[in-house]
């Protein structure tokens, strides 16, 4: 199995819903054996039950953890209508991961699993005591789990909590650095890309076509030095690539290394994915902020607070140095491999292009949008002003344009961190 096959299934594996509930299932079943074959002479006068008792404990577990089931089966509903609703369809793909609620449903089969498999085993002269003390304790389980989740998505669920979330995850795929998710080291200066004519040149395409989720640069410079030549990722991680479409040049060598090889350590899927790739974090964001700003949904307060973690994001971004291209060497420094990569311009655009176009009409995005720009100049270093001045620019060119008042239009021009209501005064 390839890096990528395998990269695929451990995706499928995240974002699935039934294998760790599977999982619950069949160890109720195997501590049910256990339990079961357990001696219970030793156990105190409180942990016998009758066979009748037993029965109709175990019985109503049962029927409980169904029950149970369907509950959080509903709320899975809700949140889907909710996140492709409100949010952005785009979240849906971390919702499928979250840890507790597997567990929740983990526990609710592996309860249900083992107080049936219990059940089975009772007769009139034989009860399994333990076993039967166990079930209760795991149905107290299930339940303060479940108690749990309903606090997490009572209070998770809303626009700027999950913004909060997002904005999390893609600040620490930053923090570990771009070079370092692709999985080495970018060589030091600013990488030029091969001339043209310098050697044969060999192209890999897909076979299938796909998003690009991930590709695993280390094994990618490996197989270049083994061959003695360089490889170049002609798209980003998140592009779509068509069926057919080049996906990695190859410039000289003595022998072209195997396109399967190649494609093998490059992961395609139907979505993009955050692992290599926080443009995809800022894309939710973005996304929750524009649909807060639809006509439908007329909501800008939330849209300036999503604009608070999209800044946060933004600082990180700007102190991480990012570049549009980099180069990988093998052990004696030969450049074996290039990919390209998002720079602070590519960010900054995505964050507040479509934010701007659609969120000109409300003073407060106006506002807000301006004060983010501004404090951007102040923390960014002076190679990342430039791209900064020039979306401040068209965001008073789009503030011109709108408001053709000018005591309305000065108004939407004054920076405020709050959209409205905190304005800056002169110290």
């Amino acid at each position: 199995m390839s890096w990528a096959s395998r990269f695929r299934l451990l995706q499928y594996t995240k974002a699935s819903l039934w294998i760790v509930p599977l999982l619950g299932l069949l160890l109720g079943v195997l501590l049910a054996e256990w339990a079961v074959s357990v001696d219970t002479t030793g156990l105190p006068a409180g942990w016998r039950y009758s066979a009748s008792t037993a029965s109709g404990v175990l019985t109503a577990i049962v029927g409980a953890m169904i029950a149970l089931l369907g509950f959080v089966v509903t709320i899975g509903v809700l949140v889907v209508q909710q996140a492709t609703g409100t949010l952005s369809p785009r979240y849906m793909r971390l919702w499928y991961r979250d840890r507790l609620q597997k567990a929740v449903l983990a526990t609710f089969t592996g309860t249900f699993s083992f107080s049936f498999a219990l059940l089975r085993t009772i007769e009139s002269d034989s009860v399994p005591d333990l076993g039967v003390s166990l079930a209760g304790a795991a149905v107290s389980v299930s339940l303060l789990l479940l108690l749990v989740y309903l606090n997490r998505f009572t209070h998770n669920l809303r626009p700027v909590a999950i913004a909060e979330l997002v904005g999390r995850l893609g600040e620490t795929v930053l923090v570990r650095g771009e070079a370092a998710v692709l999985g080495a080291a970018p060589r030091a200066g600013e990488p030029v890309p091969p001339a043209e004519g310098s050697g044969p040149v060999a192209y890999v395409r897909s076979e299938r076509g796909g998003v690009i989720q991930a590709l695993h640069a280390g094994r990618l410079t490996a197989l270049a030095a083994r061959h003695d030549c360089l490889l170049v990722v002609t798209r980003l991680v998140g592009d779509y690539v068509p069926p057919g479409g080049v996906v990695v040049e190859v410039h000289g060598g003595s022998s072209a290394p195997v396109p399967g090889r190649v494609t093998g350590l490059i992961a395609f899927g139907s979505e993009r994915t955050i692992e290599q790739d926080p443009a995809f974090a800022l894309r939710v964001l973005v996304d929750i902020a524009i649909r807060a700003l639809s006509p439908a949904v007329n909501d800008p307060t939330t849209a300036v607070q999503v604009l608070n973690h999209i800044q946060a994001f933004l600082h990180t971004i700007g102190r991480a140095g990012l570049r549009d291209r980099y180069v990988l060497g093998d052990r004696h420094g030969t450049p074996r491999l290039v990919v390209r990569g998002r720079d602070w311009e590519d960010y900054l655009q995505l964050a507040v292009t479509e934010i701007r176009e659609y969120g000109t009409p409300s003073l407060q995005i106006c506002r807000r949008l301006g004060a983010l720009l501004e404090t951007l100049l102040s923390a960014v270093p002076a190679a990342s002003r430039p791209a900064v001045d020039t979306e401040l620019a068209l965001l008073r060119e789009s503030v011109d344009r709108e408001y053709t008042d000018p005591a309305r239009r000065t108004l939407a021009r004054t920076p405020d961190p709050q959209g409205i209501g905190a304005r800056r005064r002169p110290a």
